[in-house]
């Protein structure tokens, strides 16, 4: 059986797709911001400490070697500086550029004093590629301490905290906004849902949650009241379709009495079987009819059982395979309704059929395979159609409406069940009837 499209459903999941990679977006790029945005902050920052610990070094240094000259450059070094002090300075001239400009002059603002103070600063290389601030400066006594402060490109201690920070803010934000997005789709995914499977339901599904914000619950209820209608129409035009054939069963009553005085015996058995045959198609677009509202109650069922009880009405022209008792909690009636005319119709185009009830999942399979000519695959979905003539698909002329296929279809798709077709190798149609069952319902 074709499957019918899901169009509105997926449309659903691309929108909250699209809103998901939006959200996405947004953080990535308020992430990646954050992290440049403090890298910035944190590069000036360096800057700054390095310039105050060289400004506090060099006016320490200074008072300590009016002290005592020896102990300069050991009680100066550190883990950040390394001091020395020579007759000759380790950097000829200041170096060119930005950084070096800018270090000096935060140097200055912390200690104004060392501007009448000869100073040089360059940027060096240091170990494993990093940039050291090289520096010398006149000691009083003519000597010159050089000092190197190391690392002063590095900035990612801070980076990595405020990284891990925005990190932590970023995912919670993102989190919540999916929360809020889930939130906000849920009454969107109902609806989508809803229309999915209308249908299935034929106008008489369950009325969807009017939830969600304005704009969404008025379209909700815009579909409820659509979904309202769309089942008046049908159950009026069901029912006054039934009253209408029911009816015409009274005159043809009459008429089929009336045949039996006519004289011309011939005339008698011509009105006779047209008489019949109408009522036969009555009767045919009764039971379709009645599939549109038909209700039913789930309840334990033996589809051996009921499936033997549908081949003892064919005196021996059925046989049945499959084991001795299987229970299943389903719907009875429209079951026996659906598996009735599928019987007949094997029986019609064939001599004998054969039913075979089989596991399938967690549920139950019945198929009906008949040895007749079968169909052409062409046809496997315009037969569910309501009053499609198979007589050029057939060998014999097709009895009835053409509602027997499509009656057994409406009835299995409103339960829960399904329908479908396929031709055996040796000949003749198998019908592969999915037993409905109830929502979170197994067989046993």
């Amino acid at each position: 059986m074709p499957s019918r499209p899901a169009g509105p459903r997926f449309g659903a999941h691309r929108l909250a797709g699209y809103a998901t990679l939006l959200l996405l977006a947004i953080g990535l790029v308020q992430f990646i911001a954050s992290i440049l945005f403090y890298e910035a902050i944190d590069r000036q920052a360096l800057r700054q400490d390095h310039a105050r610990r060289v400004a506090e070094m060099l006016v320490v240094s200074d008072r300590v070697h009016r002290i005592d000259p020896r102990v300069t450059a050991r009680l100066m070094t550190s883990h950040y500086l390394d001091v020395r002090v020579g007759p000759r300075p380790s950097v000829t001239g200041s170096g060119a550029g930005g950084t070096v400009e800018d270090i000096r002059a935060h140097i200055l603002d912390w200690e104004p004093g060392l501007a009448s103070r000869p100073l040089r600063l360059d940027i060096v290389r240091g170990e494993r590629g990093r940039r050291d601030l090289a520096g010398s400066m006149q000691l009083a006594d003519g000597q010159w301490l050089d000092f190197r402060s190391r690392d002063i490109s590095t900035g990612w201690p801070i980076v990595l905290r405020a990284t891990a920070m925005t990190l932590v803010i970023t995912l919670f934000c993102m989190g919540a906004g999916f929360v809020a997005l889930r939130m906000l789709t849920a009454p969107l995914r109902r609806l989508s849902d809803a229309v999915a499977t209308l249908h299935q339901h034929h106008g008489h599904g369950p009325p969807v949650s009017e939830s969600g914000p304005a704009d969404l619950r008025s379209l909700a209820r815009s579909f409820n009241d659509m979904q309202a209608r769309i089942a008046g129409l049908e159950d009026d035009q069901a029912r006054s379709f039934e009253a209408i054939s029911h009816d015409l069963r009274t005159p043809l009553s009459r008429l089929k009495i009336a045949s039996q005085f006519v004289a011309d015996s011939d005339i008698a058995r011509l009105v006779n079987s047209s008489a019949e045959e109408m009522e036969t198609m009555l009767m045919s677009l009764q039971r379709f009819l009645r599939a549109e509202h038909l209700e039913a109650e789930p309840e334990e069922v033996d589809l051996a059982a009921l499936i033997g009880g549908l081949a003892e009405r064919a005196d021996g022209q059925v046989a049945v395979i499959g084991p001795a008792q299987a229970l299943v909690t389903s719907y009875r009636e429209p079951l026996t309704l659906a598996l009735d005319p599928l019987i007949e119709n094997a029986l019609h185009y064939g001599t004998r059929a054969e039913i075979t009830l089989m596991r399938a999942g967690h549920g139950w399979a019945i198929e009906i395979a008949d040895d007749g000519p079968g169909i052409d695959e062409a046809y496997f979905g315009k037969i569910l159609d309501p009053f499609f003539r198979l007589d050029d698909a057939r060998a014999r002329d097709t009895a009835g409406f053409g509602l027997g296929i499509p009656t057994a279809h409406r009835l299995l798709e409103r339960f829960g069940g399904a329908l479908s077709f396929s031709n055996a190798p040796a000949g003749g149609l198998v019908v592969r009837v999915i037993v409905p069952l109830p929502d979170e319902t197994e067989a046993r």
